[in-house]
């Protein structure tokens, strides 16, 4: 037995959104989880209904554990606080089940199906999503560093192409629409916007040709009517997706309907947690790609189901990562291990910085290529000195 002894959750002030949870055993190992949006109520489920209960058990016990949480009496079936705080808690014992074994997590998942997996980058700002809200971006924002790229590619995305295709990546996001949809809560997209939402497609073309992927973020902000015309106009520039592009992406036979009436591929989503929601996506043939979270959708357990299915379905999987470092290498370890994965996601602007301040190690980015790590467990820790940085909220809950 692996006795669970203590669960610790730590969060930063400078970082609201972002939750770590440390479980520790008697066998002096610690665990690493993490989770993202709604810091503060994932804490308070994690303190109040998960840990009376977690304490004292063993934590070789994953999928036992990673049933309980998932099925609460209310709050199962979604991405909500519950499911966020399961797939912390899951992640953590992951990492636990890696360092007991000395192995890294995709060999105990059931071995690697590659060496290496592609990065793309999601070309966000260095405090896109980290703070609180969006950041929104003005016409004449100035460059924060070398890579603040969602300024970059609303000023000039086929000099951007340009910058990442020089670092070896094969692929790029952007989300030049999102501007456009307060006007009319998403029901709409005039001809004007949409001319100006297809202008940055357009310079990459010119820019750089075919020689990189470019995929077009949506964040479920759009009605089926308004996401069917962004979409059908994008298909001249071949792009390699078109992610959640109604709002919101439960609703599935609204996009069943818009995959049949465009050419772009659908990716979908990381907003939906557990496998019942990504099983009736693929069972409606909604979607062309599986995008899904392992701090949203349950963790690991659940997430390498939903790999599963995916491949049942024959479907490409693209673990998501805009979040945080440990949501990124448990991605990793899931991309690597999961016979349909094409892509992990990454951000240049975070990897490159805040990221580095948070853990003590971060997947290693060789020509747009992530390598497989062989550090047991995750492969990182949380950064020597963090939790005793000021105004650091460290809770703890130990067995009797």
């Amino acid at each position: 037995m692996s006795r669970i002894t203590k669960l610790r959750t730590i969060r930063l002030p400078e970082r609201p959104n972002l939750i770590w949870v440390e479980i520790e055993t008697e066998d002096g190992l610690t665990g690493l989880g993490e989770a993202f949006r709604g810091a503060q109520a994932v804490e308070a489920v994690l303190h109040e209904q998960v840990a009376p209960w977690l304490l004292g058990r063993d934590a070789r016990r994953i999928e036992q554990v990673s049933r309980h949480l998932l099925t609460p009496y209310v709050g199962f079936g979604a991405s909500g606080a519950e499911t966020r705080a399961a797939a912390a808690v899951d992640i953590a014992l992951w990492d636990l089940a890696g360092q007991r074994h000395g192995i890294p997590l995709h060999e105990a998942l059931g071995g690697a199906s590659r060496d290496a997996i592609r990065a793309y980058n999601t070309c966000a700002g260095y405090d896109y999503n980290s703070r609180g809200a969006q950041r929104v971006i003005g016409a004449g924002d100035a460059l924060a560093g070398p890579y603040d790229d969602q300024v970059a590619f609303n000023r000039d995305a086929g000099v951007l192409a340009e910058s990442l295709l020089s670092e070896g990546y094969c692929a790029m996001k952007i989300w030049p629409f999102d501007p456009f949809a307060a006007a009319t809560q998403g029901q709409s997209i005039g001809l004007e916007e949409l001319k100006k939402g297809l202008e940055p497609f357009e310079k990459v073309r010119k820019a750089v040709g075919g020689r990189i992927e470019i995929m077009c973020e949506m964040h479920s902000m759009w009605s089926a009517p308004a996401a069917e015309r962004i979409c059908q106009a994008l298909e001249p520039f071949g792009i390699y997706w078109a992610e959640d592009p109604i709002g919101k992406m439960d609703d599935i036979k609204a996009l069943a309907e818009l995959r049949r009436r465009t050419r772009v591929p659908i990716c979908a989503s990381e907003t939906l947690g557990g496998k019942r929601a990504f099983r009736d996506l693929l069972a409606a043939e909604a979607t062309d790609i599986v995008m899904l979270d392992l701090s949203w959708c349950g963790g690991l357990t659940e997430a390498r189901k939903i790999a599963a299915l995916a491949e049942a379905h024959a479907k490409p999987l693209a673990p998501h990562d805009c979040t945080g470092p440990v949501a990124l290498w448990a991605g990793l370890h899931l991309a690597l291990h999961a016979p349909t994965a094409i892509f992990q996601e990454v951000v240049r602007a975070a990897i490159s910085t805040w990221y580095r301040d948070l853990v003590t190690d971060l997947p290693t980015l060789h020509q747009g290529m992530i390598a497989a790590p062989d550090a047991p467990g995750l492969g990182t820790r949380l950064a020597p000195g963090l939790k005793e940085r000021p105004g650091t909220i460290t809770r703890e809950a130990a067995a009797s």
